[in-house]
């Protein structure tokens, strides 16, 4: 090929001055104040996740998966508007009676908002989901502890010839080959 037919679209001038530009772009945008906010924001998630754990594990008497609690206490938090009260009223009076379990401090909750939302928690763990209405927000299925009492027992529904329910027809032993 000749060197005519090689030449680049670009110039080496033009390839510097917009390598220059993507980096000074990148400086500036790396240091806007609105990415900081995002940590912030994650951390009284944080706080508010860790918190709904410890009322959780008040409440329910099992070992509890903490991903799961970051989605019921999200669901919570927008179906709740004052959650972040009621969990601080609830953690008091269990502190209070020095409850180790729910049955421990349950009867003194009050009647009212906190101790429907006791109810709430204590339902959205056992069942999954928000609520017995069709429009309800589902959590977890397998992490459901209603589920979990009967998940030894349960089969796996599957269509692979070696998976857990063999949906196929049974293997026939073969007889015995012929010998050439």
């Amino acid at each position: 090929m000749s060197e005519a037919k090689m030449k680049l679209p670009v110039s080496r001038r033009r390839l510097l001055i917009g390598s220059a530009a993507m980096a000074v772009g990148y400086v500036a945008l790396s240091t806007s104040p609105a990415f900081p906010a995002a940590p912030a924001a994650a951390a009284s998630g944080e706080a508010l996740n860790a918190k709904f754990m410890r009322l959780s594990n008040l409440l329910i008497n099992h070992r509890l998966s903490p991903a799961v609690g970051a989605r019921i206490a999200e669901g919570a938090a927008a179906d709740h508007k004052d959650m972040a009260a009621m969990m601080d009223q609830i953690i008091a009076i269990a502190e209070q009676k020095q409850a180790r379990v729910v049955e421990d401090f349950f009867e003194d909750i009050p009647a009212g908002p906190a101790k429907e939302f006791a109810h709430w928690v204590i339902f959205a763990w056992y069942s999954g989901v928000s609520s017995p209405k069709p429009d309800a927000k589902v959590f977890t299925f397998e992490e459901a502890l209603t589920f979990q009492t009967t998940s030894d027992v349960v089969t796996i529904p599957s269509y692979g010839l070696s998976g857990p329910n063999l949906w196929s027809q049974a293997t026939v032993p073969l007889s015995q080959m012929p010998r050439f």
